[in-house]
């Protein structure tokens, strides 16, 4: 019998191979990729010997393996599940949307007093220490709650200032090891702990502040600063990528434009 293959069979490959990708990119940054990779092999085996072989006792035997393994992945997988599902309800996964809009809004905010006020003192606090080579890490919520990292570091709960931001990353700052988060216009805790990015793509040069910024941003909705003590340079992480080498004037460009659309 000839199969009729039509675009709508095209659609459907096309939306399972999208899906198994997805999921393969999330266990590769859980790295659980060597698990996934060992269920694709038994639900293949499970689809020909049940499917196109139609052996019926080694079947039946593989279908309630599959039944019941589908509970055991779930409770196996449920970290990696609920980051699944966190993803897809974030709205990161319809930025191209609001990105439609981004240069009005762009406009509009221009020249707002309350946007200068949180933004100008980090971009010169970042480009006094990219200067001095003072490593920094700061991480502004957006629309993710980050009160869990807040809680593993010192509460600050001060105006944001180039000074104060100066100061808790300075050498001998006991809090200028740990992550700085940034809330509601104010700077809510540092020395915070973050959760590390296991991406092997990421590259050498780049250390573990880098990394921690990376797996802020893939794990929670925020935005992610790194001044490199190495080289002083200046980095953004957000939305699991990073934005390299940037200038004080593309980074005021970059918080306007990411930042400001939640603060409106």
């Amino acid at each position: 019998m000839i199969y009729d293959f039509g675009i709508k069979d095209a659609i459907d490959i096309f939306l399972v191979a999208a899906l198994l990708y997805y999921i393969y990119r999330l266990m590769r940054e859980s790295r659980s990729v060597n698990v996934f990779m060992g269920i694709m092999i038994f639900v293949v085996l499970w689809v020909i010997v049940s499917h196109v072989l139609e052996m019926r006792l080694l079947g039946s035997i593989l279908d309630k393996l599959v039944s019941v393994g589908v509970i055991g992945l779930i409770i196996l997988f449920q970290q990696d599940i609920r980051k699944f599902l966190e993803n897809i309800g974030s709205h990161r996964h319809s930025m191209f949307i609001s990105r439609l809009f981004a240069k009005d809004r762009g406009r509009r905010g221009e020249n707002d007093p309350k946007k200068k006020e949180m933004i100008m003192p980090i971009v010169m606090a970042c480009l006094a220490m990219s200067k001095r080579k003072e490593g920094a890490l700061i991480v502004i919520e957006r629309r993710d709650s980050l009160q869990e990292v807040m809680q593993t570091g010192e509460r600050i709960d001060a105006n944001i200032s180039q000074r104060l931001i100066e100061n808790i990353f300075f050498k001998n700052s006991p809090l200028h090891d740990g992550a700085m988060i940034i809330s509601n216009h104010r700077i809510q805790s540092a020395g915070c702990i973050l959760p590390v990015s296991h991406d092997l793509n990421i590259p050498k040069e780049l250390g573990l502040r880098h990394r921690a910024a990376l797996g802020t941003s893939q794990e929670y909705d925020s935005l992610a600063i790194v001044v490199s003590e190495e080289t002083g340079g200046i980095t953004v992480a957000i939305n699991g990528e990073f934005k390299l080498r940037l200038s004080a004037e593309k980074l005021e460009s970059i918080l306007t434009a990411e930042l400001f659309q939640d603060y409106e």
